[in-house]
C-alpha cells in the first residue's frame, strides 16, 4: 500500500501510513528502527516482550511507554526476568509505567525462561530467529501474517511461549527486520523489483 502523501511530516519525507507525524518518538522509531535488521540478543528479547504487550493495542501506546517498560523489567533483561518471583509480578501489576496485563506481565517471564533455553540450545536467539530465512531478509508488503510467521509462532508456542500468535510474530519480524515492509512511497522504501 501507498503512503498517504496527505500527511504533513516536519521534514518532508514521506512515511509509512502508521506512522503518526504528530510523535516525534514514533517517527523516530520508524526512521532509525523499524525494518532494520536486528541481530542483538538483548533487542530481540525486548521487542518480542513489547509486540507481546501490543496485543489488542496500538504499537504507538506500547512505544510511548517503552523506557517505562526498561525500567520497570530491569533492562528487559530474559536472564533476570526469567527468575522473577510471583511477588515481583504482582508489584508490576501497580507500575503505571506499563501495561498492568496479568497475562502479558506473566508472559513475560514465561517467555524469558524459553528464550533463554533457545539460546542455550542455538547458541544465540539470532540464530534460531534468522535460520527460519537462512539470513536472508524477506521483502514484502501489505500483509499480517505469512506462512513464516505461522511457522515461528507454531514453534515458539511448542517450546512454552505465550503471547506469540502469527500476527504477533509477523509484526515482530517486520520491526526486527526480518521482514522488511516499509509502504510504498516511504523514504525507507526500496524499489519495487526487490519485491
Amino acid at each position: 500500500m501507498a503512503v498517504d502523501t496527505t500527511l504533513t511530516w516536519p521534514d518532508g519525507r514521506q512515511r509509512c501510513r502508521w506512522c503518526n507525524p504528530q510523535n516525534p518518538l514514533y517517527i523516530a522509531y520508524h526512521d532509525a528502527e523499524w525494518g532494520v535488521p536486528c541481530h542483538d540478543d538483548h533487542r530481540l528479547f525486548e521487542m518480542l516482550v513489547l509486540e507481546g504487550f501490543q496485543a489488542g493495542l496500538s504499537w504507538e501506546c506500547v512505544l510511548n511507554k517503552r523506557d517505562g517498560f526498561r525500567q520497570a523489567f530491569d533492562g528487559l533483561d530474559a536472564s533476570v526476568i526469567a527468575r522473577y518471583p510471583d511477588e515481583k509480578l504482582e508489584a508490576l501489576r501497580q507500575d503505571s509505567r506499563i501495561i498492568r496485563n496479568k497475562l502479558k506481565i506473566r508472559a513475560a517471564r514465561t517467555n524469558a525462561r524459553v528464550f533463554l533455553a533457545i539460546q542455550e540450545e542455538w547458541g544465540s536467539f539470532d540464530a534460531y530467529l534468522w535460520h527460519w530465512t537462512d539470513g536472508k531478509v524477506i521483502y514484502e508488503r501489505d500483509c499480517t501474517r505469512s506462512l513464516l510467521s505461522d511457522q515461528i509462532s507454531a514453534d515458539l508456542k511448542k517450546r512454552g511461549m505465550t503471547f506469540v500468535g502469527t500476527t504477533i510474530i509477523y509484526a515482530y519480524l517486520q520491526a526486527m527486520g526480518v521482514i522488511y515492509s516499509h509502504d510504498e512511497g516511504c523514504f525507507k522504501s526500496i524499489p519495487p523489483s526487490a519485491y
